[in-house]
């Protein structure tokens, strides 16, 4: 089952599903992420973490179509700067949420896991943390969103 098919799902009766596409096989979680990204614990220098974007996962999501791909990585340069600055303005821990939201799973729609797992720290302050820890937050997510999207710069000028 592909994390399209699971996230299409809805409802889902597992926690986790595995993802195998020849001998590259990955734990997803229910969003569609690999589960080793949602552990706190989780291994930063791990293979899937290393570049910005896992170019397995945007490869397999694109079914190798590198037209595709490449439209794929300029909508979620488009996206990540504008729901940043639709985040950063956010007047409320709903907007707030939902431009977090988006940001993941646009991040997570190339495999941006990084990014996703920020965009993820975001979404779940409220309260007090959401004022205490917005700007901090905000910060370390506009970082991994400007290191992905100069990778992506990257791999569109070699393309």
């Amino acid at each position: 089952m592909t994390w399209q098919e699971i996230a299409a799902n809805g409802g889902f009766e597992v926690e986790n599903q595995r993802l195998g596409v020849g001998s590259y096989e990955m734990e997803l979680n229910t969003e569609g992420m690999p589960a080793a990204l949602l552990g706190r614990d989780g291994d930063e220098n791990s293979p899937v973490m290393r570049r910005p974007v896992d170019l397995v996962h945007l490869a397999r999501y694109t079914l190798g179509n590198r037209a595709l791909e490449r439209e794929v990585l300029e909508l979620f340069r488009t996206q990540s700067r504008l729901y940043l600055t639709r985040l950063k303005g956010a007047g409320s821990e709903k907007a707030w949420r939902d431009a977090a939201h988006t940001i993941k799973g646009s991040a997570c729609g190339i495999g941006a896991w990084r990014v996703a797992k920020r965009a993820e720290s975001a979404e779940g302050l409220k309260g007090k943390s959401f004022k205490s820890s917005r700007e901090n937050v905000v910060h370390s997510l506009e970082a991994e969103i400007n290191e992905t999207n100069g990778f992506i710069q990257a791999l569109l000028i070699d393309a």
